[in-house]
Parts: C-alpha cells; structure tokens; sequence
C-alpha cells in the first residue's frame, strides 16, 4: 500500500493544474495522479476517416493524461461568460484570477507564440440580434490541437521532473474513509493511501461520482443534460465570422418550444471524431493549428438543453439511452445524416452521401437522425440550423452533414461543505465533474484554486 500526501483522481487539465500549484506552493508534498488511461504519448485512437470507432476498452480519445481536452482544439476562454460558472461561485475577480494563473502556466509551457484572438466583434454581435440570436463575446486563446498536444507534454514533464507520481491504468472503483486519510481502491487490486483526495475524473466521471456521493452521504441536485448533433460544411460558410472572432459561440431560444440551444465548439479547417464514453460512442470536432493539417470543412456542436424537474433525476441515463440508441441504428458507430435528407425525411445512404459536396471527415454509418432524436429535440435542431442560415447563408444546405449523438452531461451537482470545493473532510472536486465547469480554462482554474485550499 502506497502513501501520499494527496490523491488525484484524473490527469486532465484540472487534474494537472492542481498538482502543478501543488508543487509550486509545497514542493515537498508527495502527490500522486491516479489515471485509468494511458500517458498523453501513448494515446492513439484507430478510428480516423476510413474506419470507425472499434470500441477499444479505454477510449484513448477520453481517457488518459491531458484528458478529454487533449485532442482538442485547444481553445482556451480567458473569462467568465461561459464555459461554466466559476464566476457565479467565486465571483469574477477571483475566477478571473486563477483563469490568468492557467493562462500564465500554459505560456510558460507552450512551444512558440500563443496568438490571442479577441472575440470582441459588434458589427457581428448586431447581425445575429437583428436574427434573434445571441453571439458571445470572449477573449479567446487558441493553441490548435497540435500545440495544445505538445504544451501538455510539457507540463506532464514539468510534473515528473518535480516528482509528481504519475500512474497509468489505475481505475478507481471506490474512496474509503480510514484513519488519517483515504484509500483508493482501484479495479487492479492496487490501494493507495492520502491525506488529501481530488477527484477530476470529468464528465465521464458521472457514474463514479453518483457512487461516491452516495457511499458518503453526499447530497446532490439535478443538473442540465445537453444532447443534439455534430454540424460539417464547408469552411468558406462561417469564414466572415472565424476570420474575425475565431469561434463563433451562438445561442438561439426556438420559437415552437421557446427552448434554449447552442451552437459551440466551432473547429475551423476541423475533423469530425468519434468519443467511446463506457461504450457509448458519441461525436465530436477538432482542429488543428498547422496550416498543413487543416480541412476544407469546418464543423460544430448544435446542443439542445434539458432541464429536467421532479420526480425525475436521471438525467444522465436519459442522455446515454438516446446515445445508446443511435449506436444501435449506426451498428456501433456515429450516425450521419445529410441535412436535405432528414428535412424530406429519408435515410441517408452511402450512395448519396458519396455523391455530397461536404465530403465528411468522420468514416461514420450513413442513416436517420430523425429515428434517434425525439421530436422536440429535433426540431429544435433544424429551427436552429434554419436561424443560423439567416447569418451565414448555406449553414442550411441539403449537403450540410449532422452527425448523431452529441451529448454533454451535467446532471450530478454535489452540494459542497464550504467555498473550497469540499465534498467531506479533505475530498475535493474540481473540473467538468463537479457541475460548475464546462471547458479547459475554468476546470484548471478550478484546480489550481482547490490547490490553494489544500496548500494552506
């Protein structure tokens, strides 16, 4: 049995953080990150663009260090307006702070110049108002996938250098109370000893986290789920707005149910990718900063959120069922659909998508969206893409690609015993796990404030 100081449960970007400001405020703490996956370098997913996902027991796409965030486009939102609500729980000043202190560790590891792109843009502000739709506005740094990839090595060797403990293939089943500290007990037999534990295991963290917050008495509240579909087309259709904010970050309230979507995560020059999340194969976009490696597509998130009232509280497993779903219709894989032929309704075949002008990025299984996705959902869907059409004519084209599930789960929202974080003595949550984050600045921010807590 193994002891530490503290314990963190995933090597994500808050994960990392967290043990970073560890070291720089108590260089002699013994600190150890417990990860199911695989270090950052040995991360390679065999899905790409003539082959779908083959379900590998450990997705290499969500697991490992670096986390979900490593194959990002590496986007990096230097406030508070989204990505979570670390403002609302800190308050700006503060959240801004250690939203700085993230941005400071990440320059400090990257290789070559960072580029800010100022987002800040009222001429396309006014045109998506005037269409009833609501662009935001942020300070945005973006690294690509390809820098953000060497920028975490960088950090990860930092951390090994210092003396951090890094494990790999640890997948903890269980958090036991014991004298002077916790035990982790992990799937392989394995049991490590802390003082302190920080659990960052993200949102595909959810199940351990319901465990754990029953198994401790941890109240919780009912969170959002966001479901929906993956966007691609051409690039040169949202190009007036990349070439001048980068990512275009829209909301639209839908007229038939005056229900809340969004579209985000915008890749320009990106990939579609598949997501193995337990089983659960899901869609998602990247992009990449070398000029070599971009496409002549882009591609984006249209979400749908759900805010589920009593009696029902499981919205996460309302989410993975409509996923779950999908891969059943697609044989295991991402469904795509063309957007002219879910508005005639009719299955997308290989011959048609063969003969489309998007040519897509993701080998995914062509079918019908409209057979996964209940009528609300989906119509909320196409009167988005319609409203988005009125900004950047041919959002709405019948080649335009929609890929199927896209799902983000926020439903377990701990209640926490104080300010810091803290589910019960000395346990801490931190990143897109605890409900209050939804990007990589603010779960970083996290940690690193978390770090503080525990340094004192």
């Amino acid at each position: 049995m193994k002891q530490f100081d503290t314990l963190i449960i995933g090597g994500g970007i808050g994960g990392l953080m967290a043990a970073y400001r560890l070291k720089e405020k108590v260089p002699e703490m013994e600190i150890c990150i417990v990860e199911r996956g695989n270090m950052l370098q040995d991360r390679h997913c065999p899905a790409g663009k003539n082959r779908g996902c083959v379900h590998c027991k450990t997705c290499a796409i969500t697991s490992g260090y670096a986390g979900a965030g490593a194959f990002s486009d590496g986007k990096f939102n230097l406030g508070t307006a989204y990505g979570g609500t670390l403002g609302e729980e800190l308050g700006d000043d503060v959240a801004m702070h250690y939203i700085s202190e993230v941005d400071r560790i990440l320059t400090r590891h990257c290789d070559g110049d960072i580029v800010n792109v100022y987002k800040s843009n009222e001429e396309l502000k006014r045109k998506c108002l005037q269409n009833n739709l609501l662009l935001l506005d942020m300070n945005v740094k973006h690294l690509g996938t390809d820098r953000n990839y060497s920028t975490m090595l960088n950090i990860i060797a930092r951390l090994e250098q210092s003396g951090v403990t890094l494990l790999t293939g640890h997948d903890v089943e269980r958090i036991e109370k014991k004298e002077n500290g916790y035990a982790l007990c992990c799937a392989n037999g394995e049991v490590l000893r802390g003082k302190y534990v920080i659990i960052a295991t993200g949102r595909s963290g959810a199940n351990f986290l319901n465990s754990f917050c029953r198994q401790h008495n941890v109240k919780t509240t009912s969170n959002s789920v966001d479901i929906g579909v993956r966007v691609e087309m051409k690039d040169s259709i949202w190009r007036d707005f990349s070439e001048k904010i980068y990512e275009p970050k829209i909301l639209y309230r839908t007229k038939t149910f005056e229900d809340r979507c969004r579209m985000f995560c915008f890749n320009q020059g990106g990939i579609v990718s598949a997501e193995n999340n337990h089983g659960i194969i899901t869609a998602n976009g990247h992009s990449f900063a070398d000029p070599q490696r971009k496409t002549e597509n882009c591609n984006f998130a249209i979400l749908s959120s759900i805010h589920f009232t009593e009696p029902f509280n499981q919205p996460t497993e309302y989410a993975e069922y409509i996923s779950r779903l999908a891969n059943i219709i697609s044989n295991g894989n991402v469904l795509v659909q063309r957007f002219g032929d879910l508005i005639r309704g009719r299955r997308t075949n290989e011959h048609r998508l063969a003969q489309n002008t998007v040519r897509p990025t993701l080998k995914a299984t062509a079918g019908d969206i409209s057979l996964v996705l209940p009528h609300r959902l989906l119509t909320n869907i196409i009167e988005t893409l319609y409203a988005l059409d009125r900004v950047a004519p041919g959002c709405a084209n019948d080649d335009t690609l929609l890929y199927g599930c896209e799902s983000k789960y926020y439903s377990i929202r701990p209640v926490f015993m104080n300010e810091h974080f803290e589910l019960i003595d000395n346990v801490f949550i931190i990143g897109d796990g605890s409900g209050i984050c939804r990007g990589l600045s603010q779960s970083g921010a996290m940690g690193i404030y978390v770090a503080d807590a525990i340094a004192k």
